[in-house]
């Protein structure tokens, strides 16, 4: 297949006159703009003619590149001068080496025929000749081993440190403030928990019983926390007043032990009657009845407070 690149002169009138001044200047030059050893589809080709020694303010005019019919040979870049000073000397007009140049394409595989290249200089035409047709390779491709393949998945480079660096950083330093919380909080429990050992038994034991106030406690499906809420701050002060076990023994065995102790006689039954009273809603499902409830907190809190002032007042007539 071949292709041709007609020309049409820059300034037709002044190259026609110019006719019988045409000279030979040389050979055109042709560059692919690709490091290849053949010419392949696509590749960009720059085509053009070298002036050596112009004079500065020397008139230059450069043909007009057109291309015209179906051809695959396609115009990229129009005419472009790059200039070097050779010479310059004072009171002497600079001399310059000029490469004047345009880029050409194809779109298709053959062989294309370049036309020479006219150049007006000083009134003269110069005449580069053209280089040899230009080939333009298509890929080979085999039709019959050819086999379609997927596309490649992105390729994953592995991470390098200095990538993983600040997630490492950020990582390590949220653990370290994690595990200071953690000692915070640690700490700070065993202060409570040492403040709570330090008061007096009964403080203790009116703290806790204070959380049970009120009747939303009373509910059916609540009783049992109530119950064994009320009963372990009694067994604590019953512990730590009385020296008793209690808070491994059972009602019974608790009541057995208290037996000749400085509770009067209606504390101590009335406590017997309400540790009993939880055993039944705790084990056995009892529901008690509102009015069973209501006497419960004042009965444990004027019991803790009763016992109290006796041993207040036993450690008293001792000192006397």
């Amino acid at each position: 297949m071949k292709g041709k690149l007609i020309i049409t002169a820059l300034l037709l009138p002044t190259l026609a006159m110019a006719e019988g001044l045409r000279k030979e200047a040389g050979q055109a030059f042709l560059e692919p703009l690709q490091q290849r050893d053949s010419i392949l589809i696509a590749d960009q080709l720059r085509y053009g003619v070298e002036l050596k020694d112009v004079q500065d303010g020397t008139p230059l005019a450069l043909p007009e590149f057109k291309i015209e019919g179906e051809t695959p040979l396609k115009l990229v870049r129009s005419w472009q001068l790059d200039s070097v000073r050779v010479s310059h000397r004072k009171e002497i007009p600079a001399r310059y080496d000029i490469r004047a140049s345009l880029v050409l394409t194809a779109f298709m595989g053959g062989t294309y025929e370049l036309p020479d290249i006219p150049v007006l200089l000083s009134g003269d035409t110069l005449v580069f000749k053209a280089v040899e047709p230009v080939v333009v390779t298509e890929l080979p491709v085999d039709m019959e081993s050819f086999q379609p393949h997927d596309i490649k998945p992105q390729v994953k480079f592995p991470y390098t440190l200095k990538e993983l660096f600040p997630w490492i950083y950020g990582i390590s330093l949220g653990l370290m403030m994690i595990a200071a919380l953690v000692l915070w909080l640690l700490y700070r429990e065993k202060k409570v928990k040492e403040e709570v050992s330090h008061e007096p038994a009964h403080i203790r034991a009116l703290r806790k019983l204070d959380q049970y106030r009120g009747d939303k406690f009373w509910k059916p499906e609540q009783q049992k926390g109530f119950y064994s809420g009320v009963t372990d701050a009694l067994r604590e002060y019953i512990a730590a007043r009385y020296g008793v076990g209690a808070m491994e023994m059972t009602t019974a065995e608790i009541f057995d032990d208290l037996k000749g102790s400085d509770i009067p006689p209606e504390l101590y039954q009335e406590m017997k009657a309400l540790f009993e009273r939880a055993d039944f809603v705790k084990f056995a499902k009892y529901t008690a009845s509102d009015e069973d409830n209501a006497k419960v907190l004042p009965g444990a809190v004027r019991f803790v407070t009763a016992t109290y002032e006796q041993e207040i007042a036993g450690q008293a007539g001792n000192d006397e």
